[in-house]
Parts: C-alpha cells; structure tokens; sequence
C-alpha cells in the first residue's frame, strides 16, 4: 500500500504540475510561491496525519530502526532513489513558473523528492513488522543528489532513472506479498521490475554531433527468483535469488515538442518509464540473452 501512494502522488502530481505552461504561469510576486507552498506543506501534512490514522492506528510501537538493505537484491532501494529523482524533476519544473534564483529552484525542487517521501519513512519506524529504514532514507537523498548534480553541472538532465515492467510467474507464489492482481504486483513485485540510468549519448557529444536526440542507451538493473525477502530465506525453500545487467537502446521523449497542456503531462510521465527496445542481458549466473524487445 506504501508504495501505492508513492506511485500515485507521483502520476497525479506530475498531471497537475504539467497542465499549465511555463509561461502561463510566470510570477514575480514571491508572496504567491510562499502561500502556494503553504498551502501544499499545510495538505501533505493533513495527508500524513490520515494515513497515520487508517495504516498506522493499530499494532503500534516505539519508535525503532530496521535494516532492509540485504533485502529484495536493493530493488527497493532503486525505487526510492527513482522515485525521489522524478518528483524532485516535478518540483524543479514547478519552481520554474516563479521568479526564483536558479540555484534555489535546482536546490530546493531536487530536495523535494527526498522530503516528500521521508516522512513516510518515518512513519515505518512505529510498526512492529517493519521499522525506519535508514537505506531507505538514503536512497531518496541519492535520487535527489542525482538530479541535483546534473542540474548543477550541466544545468540540463542527461542521466535519467527510468522504470519498465514485465510480469513475472513468482507473485502467484505468494500473492499476498507479491501482489494479487496486476497493479498490485506492478508495485510489489520486485522481480518483475526493472530499473535503469537512460543517458542522453547526444548531450555527452560535442555540439553539433549527429547522433538522434531521441536516441539513449541505457543501463538496467534487476533481480529474479525472490520469491521472499532474503537469500537465505530463498534458499530455504528451493529458490535461488540473482541480478540481472541490461544495456538497451532507450527511446527519450524530453525531446518532443508541443503546445498541448495534455500531450505535455502525458510526455512527463512516459519519460520516467523506459518503452520497449532492444536489449542485451547479463546475469549472476553467466546466462547471456538478447532481447529484442525488453521488457
């Protein structure tokens, strides 16, 4: 449930944020920025506050730490590091429609991702099954440093985490951790995501170069066989858990043109999920594979 909320304040934040053009909404009344601030600080915490009442209420304990860093092959981690690069993206876009510093709008719209979601971290730290991740909290802070690094290097993105998906025979297994129906496992299914850094080769080049702008090559990352959370509890039962290695082309959408607000928000999105393309694969096992669509 965690990492459903994670994904739809996400989509429905970067649809909100992308309706509106840039240059609709250029202000230079920073009085504005501070109450629309306060007035989204003043609805998160209200959001907190319920989901601490609904999720939290029952089989609470004192505030105490787990590590999860040995669990799921870090897939989790890579999650959280993407999901905090992309609403830290959102947030850059966002400080963009005001008259703010440059360096403001790269320091504080990066750190949002990593803001937004630790609180929710933290609220782990209160139940007995689970507790406050401090992996988990350091990767936000990686996906936010990501794009913090390249806003202030190159002052554009050219590495962006992306996320494909394709279904795996594990969840059925254990539906109840894996997930039961599509979009539930969509999100908890570790073994059927795949994570990856998309470089933008034309940005890396130099200028005048004639290599397609809409053509990456991109570098994945993702595990199979868990069926539980540790290797040796995957041991225990007969499986054995493993990392997988891609290089594939990535198709890079930031490079399309329009006006249409609907168009714009549907790119945004798009642009955080890696679309089918061809592929090569490496396992720990030695097991070479071509893809010629992956995922």
């Amino acid at each position: 449930m965690r990492r459903a909320l994670l994904g739809l304040i996400f989509i429905l934040s970067t649809l909100g944020a992308t309706a509106q053009t840039p240059d609709s909404l250029k202000r230079n009344d920073n009085r504005k920025l501070f109450r629309h601030l306060t007035l989204g600080a003043g609805v998160y915490t209200a959001s907190l506050i319920g989901l601490n009442q609904v999720w939290y209420s029952e089989d609470r304990s004192s505030f105490h730490w787990f590590d999860d860093l040995p669990e799921w092959k870090q897939m989790d981690k890579a999650g959280h590091a993407f999901s905090a690069f992309h609403l830290g993206r959102l947030g850059y876009e966002y400080l963009g429609t005001y008259d703010i510093s440059e360096r403001k709008r790269r320091f504080w719209g990066s750190l949002s991702g990593a803001l937004l979601l630790s609180p929710i971290e933290l609220l782990d730290g209160f139940q007995p099954e689970y507790g406050a991740s401090a992996s988990d909290l350091v990767a936000n802070l990686t996906g936010s440093a990501l794009l913090w690094g390249q806003l202030s290097l190159w002052n554009e993105i050219r590495i962006k985490p992306k996320f494909s998906y394709r279904a795996s025979p594990y969840a059925e297994l254990r539906p109840n951790t894996l997930g039961s129906t599509w979009n539930e496992r969509l999100l908890k299914d570790y073994n059927a995501q795949t994570y990856w850094l998309s470089f933008d080769i034309h940005a890396f080049l130099p200028s005048g170069n004639a290599f397609p702008k809409w053509l990456n090559l991109a570098l994945g990352y993702g595990a199979d066989g868990m069926v539980y959370a540790r290797d040796s509890q995957n041991e225990a039962h007969g499986h054995r858990a493993y990392r997988q290695y891609y290089l594939a082309l990535d198709w890079d959408l930031s490079h399309i043109k329009t006006r249409r607000k609907g168009i714009k928000a549907l790119l945004f999105v798009l642009d955080a999920i890696h679309l089918p393309a061809p592929g090569l694969g490496l396992d720990e096992r030695g097991n070479f594979s071509f893809h010629a669509l992956y995922p």
